[in-house]
C-alpha cells in the first residue's frame, strides 16, 4: 500500500478581508489617504469599490476612480483612527 503525498499549491491570496475592510471604510465614510505606486498621495473617502478599483470621493475636488493595482497603501486619517480606538481626546484636538 503506497501513500500519495498531497502537494499543496500556493495560497489563493484572497481571504475576503480586503473587501470587509473597504466596506467598513465606505459605510463609515472614513477619511483615508491613498498612497499610489508613483508616490503621490490623495485623500478622501471611499464611496464605492469592486475587485478592480476604488472610487475616492473628495470635497472641493474631482472624484477619482483608482485601479487597485496602482495603490500602494490605504491609511485611515489620524482622527478616524483615534475615534475607532476609543481615544476621544485625540480626535477632538
Amino acid at each position: 500500500m503506497t501513500l500519495k503525498k498531497r502537494h499543496k499549491g500556493p495560497p489563493t491570496g484572497e481571504t475576503g478581508q480586503e473587501a470587509l475592510y473597504l466596506k467598513s471604510l465606505s459605510e463609515r465614510q472614513v477619511t483615508v489617504a491613498i498612497k499610489l505606486r508613483d508616490g503621490e498621495t490623495v485623500s478622501g473617502w471611499i464611496e464605492y469599490f469592486d475587485d478592480m478599483m476604488v472610487r475616492l470621493t473628495r470635497e472641493g475636488k474631482p472624484n477619482l476612480f483608482i485601479y487597485k493595482s496602482q495603490i500602494r497603501t490605504i491609511t485611515e486619517s489620524v482622527a478616524a483612527a483615534a475615534r475607532r480606538s476609543g481615544n476621544r481626546d485625540e480626535a477632538t484636538r
